[in-house]
């Protein structure tokens, strides 16, 4: 069966999944648990390895992205009439958050034809044995999931990867409304898609979306982390700056006294 669906283009990248699930496939009958299941799920260990620095990146900018959006919110009220210097202190707290606006669109970019090519293969693979691409309930990993239960996992775990997202920062009213109507969006739109998708490809996207959560599980601890050692480092720059406030004050008062004895003592050696 040699099915493209209009992605022609990508399917020397179904071609190199194929060789991929052949030799993972190869190494579970090497040690005597054969599993195309497993095959699938160490693509997505593997795939997850190599994108680890750019996932992190993307999840680090997102969070950060949260974090800035009142700070962007009162630039923009500020400079309304300014562009130039509105865009110039824009970029200047992009770079003190490290956030990249387009940072997030990358990883997507790259698991785009690497989904659509694992579809192409799970639909073009022949699964033989075929009783080696059982996984549990699912008879066939290439057909259809015929209880829908991944479709369903996929969903799920979308859903609690963006609700650990939502945790890290709060953000401003806006951006929590949008993050909110994400949070139900999404996971709904991956429900459909994958409504009708190879078992094997919801299986591959529900564990890769485990390994991301446990991925921004641990980003969020960092994540708090930093923004209580930030916002200690801002407490203590403001006690600073009102302690030299007051120091000023201090000092500007007594500057006056003096000033104000030895303007007295001047008027009263003119008088004698």
């Amino acid at each position: 069966m040699n099915e493209t669906y209009g992605y022609g283009f990508l399917q020397p990248v179904a071609d190199i999944i194929s060789k991929l699930i052949d030799i993972l496939y190869g190494l579970t009958v090497t040690v005597g648990f054969p599993s195309y299941a497993l095959a699938i799920i160490m693509i997505s260990i593997l795939l997850k390895l190599v994108l680890y620095p750019l996932m992190k990146k993307q999840m680090k900018s997102t969070m950060n992205m949260q974090e800035v959006q009142p700070k962007l919110e009162y630039l923009q009220k500020k400079y309304k009439n300014n562009p130039d210097k509105l865009n110039e202190e824009m970029m200047k707290l992009y770079k003190e958050y490290d956030v990249n606006p387009a940072g997030g669109c990358l990883p997507l970019l790259i698991q785009f034809p690497i989904l659509i090519g694992l579809f192409m293969a799970l639909r073009q693979y022949d699964f033989t044995p075929i009783e080696h691409a059982v996984f549990l309930w699912v008879p066939n990993l290439g057909d259809v999931d015929p209880y829908h239960i991944l479709p369903v996992l996929v969903a799920a775990t979308m859903f609690l990867q963006q609700k650990l997202t939502m945790s890290a920062t709060g953000g401003n009213e806006q951006t929590a409304q949008m993050m909110q109507t994400m949070l139900y969006v999404m996971p709904a739109m991956m429900l459909f898609v994958c409504w009708s998708m190879p078992a094997g490809l919801c299986l591959y996207w529900a564990f890769f979306s485990v390994l991301s959560i446990i991925q921004q599980h641990f980003m969020n601890k960092e994540k708090k982390k930093e923004i209580a050692a930030r916002e200690a480092r801002e407490a203590e720059e403001k006690e600073k700056r009102i302690a030299d406030k007051k120091a000023k004050m201090v000092a500007d008062k007594k500057a006056g006294a003096k000033g104000k004895k030895t303007a007295i003592e001047e008027k009263e050696a003119v008088e004698e």
